[in-house]
């Protein structure tokens, strides 16, 4: 099926993009928890920064303590006190 066939089921349907592609999801909870889905890998991580490669770009979480408390195949959890968060694009 094409995947503008695909956007037009999901937008009838009333699908959330992040559930039928790959693209990302970042939710927040404080500056202490974050819930990172739909990701690739895990390309560093450190007690300071984290970076981890999506389909869409690299997400660079810098804080202190930080700790991958919940991970699986497709969601992670992270805690500790977060700094910042950038993205660097992939570029097309």
């Amino acid at each position: 099926m094409k995947k503008n066939k695909i956007s037009k089921i999901n937008r009838l349907l009333e699908i959330p993009e992040e559930v039928s592609s790959s693209i990302p999801k970042l939710t927040n909870l404080g500056f202490k928890r974050m819930l990172v889905e739909n990701y690739k890998n895990i390309l560093e991580y450190q007690d300071i920064f984290i970076r981890i490669n999506t389909s869409i770009g690299i997400i660079n979480i810098s804080g202190f303590d930080l700790k991958m408390e919940e991970m699986t195949k497709d969601d992670i959890v992270i805690e500790g006190k977060i700094d910042s968060i950038d993205f660097e694009e992939l570029e097309e």
